[in-house]
């Protein structure tokens, strides 16, 4: 899988969306939240730099969540008995989704109370 051509590894990358999004409801439902974000942004017209603070965080949000994704088939194939150290790295890794969410609303509630 080295050495590919770029359009070769884009593919990859798209079919792991595909993935999250056909297998993830966590995953279809920030997608779908996000474009709600940008629908708002887009209607009530902040700054630009409110609009990359936000796209920053709904892009966080979504690679971490891919990022959990995979870690957890990852752990699921690696062993299919419930192991404690697999809960732990699934629980952190949803963690780290939860912990950039809630970032995400913080930079959220910042614009809204600026646009006051």
């Amino acid at each position: 899988m080295k050495n590919l051509g770029f359009v070769y590894r884009l593919r990859f990358a798209i079919q792991g969306w595909r993935h999250a999004w056909a297998q993830e409801t966590s995953f279809r439902t920030q997608i779908i939240a996000a474009l709600l974000i940008f629908a708002a942004l887009a209607a009530w017209r902040p700054p630009l730099v409110w609009w990359a603070l936000v796209g920053v965080m709904v892009v966080l949000v979504l690679a971490a969540e891919l990022f959990n994704t995979a870690l957890e088939n990852l752990a699921d194939v690696c062993s299919a008995q419930p192991h404690p150290a697999i809960k732990v790295a699934k629980d952190c890794a949803a963690g780290a989704v939860l912990m950039l969410s809630i970032g995400a609303l913080w930079v959220a509630l910042l614009m809204v109370l600026a646009m006051r």
